[in-house]
């Protein structure tokens, strides 16, 4: 049975799936085995600075939900996915993405860390942080604070991600909960997701990120 929220209340889950290099083949894994009904708003965070996304052409081929992307105060709506534009910050306030010119235009981009932090301070719903293939360490600096919220953070288990540096960085600050593949990612989002909706919402009790790996590595990827 699918999740029900109230979009208007702005309390459904949020998912940011944070990527860059050898992030698509993440993307594509991760939203082929997501239920479309779960009552989620997937939002990719690709930290591309320059180049333009064909994200939004590419993934309806890989999920019923419909992809767009994100325009100056787009309404957040669940069972969609949202992709960030290049050379924009992404924030979220009153149920609205906003964008804002990128801060970090020099160096690694940090877009996925802004719109982290951003969704601990201003969304009310369930938060769950994603990190998956790419170079250097964007994201890794906000999961304590999506953890703080009492959100749960995800990193691609490393020997399945093209680039491992993003997901490797998350796992070392400290406040990652589990460590999976980009399907198991998926199955893990639909029971958190579900567990929370229950009459007994909350009550699902999660293994630390360590648990979680060397059990995922029993079975295949």
């Amino acid at each position: 049975m699918a999740a029900k929220h109230l979009s208007a209340a702005h309390d459904f889950p949020v998912v940011c799936v944070g990527g860059s290099a050898g992030g698509l083949d993440a993307y594509v894994r991760l939203l082929r085995h997501l239920p479309c009904d779960l009552g989620v708003a997937v939002v990719i965070v690709n930290h591309l600075r320059k180049t333009a996304t064909l994200l939004h052409e590419i993934l309806p081929n890989y999920t019923k939900m419909p992809v767009e992307l994100i325009t100056q105060g787009l309404v957040i709506r669940p069972n969609h996915v949202f992709i960030i534009p290049p050379q924009r910050d992404l924030h979220v306030l009153d149920g609205e993405f906003r964008l804002e010119p990128i801060s970090k235009p020099r160096g690694w981009p940090d877009v996925i860390t802004v719109f982290l932090r951003s969704l601990a301070e201003n969304w009310d719903g369930k938060l769950i942080a994603v990190i998956v293939s790419g170079y250097d360490g964007d994201g890794a600096d906000a999961l304590c604070a999506i953890r703080d919220v009492g959100g749960v953070a995800i990193a691609q288990k490393l020997e399945t991600a093209a680039q491992p540096d993003m997901p490797e960085s998350a796992i070392a600050s400290g406040c990652v909960d589990f460590v999976l593949s980009p399907e198991d990612i998926a199955l893990k989002i639909a029971r958190i997701t579900l567990a929370d909706a229950s009459p007994a919402g909350g009550a699902l009790r999660q293994r630390p990120a360590r648990e979680e790996s060397q059990g995922d590595k029993r079975s295949p990827t």
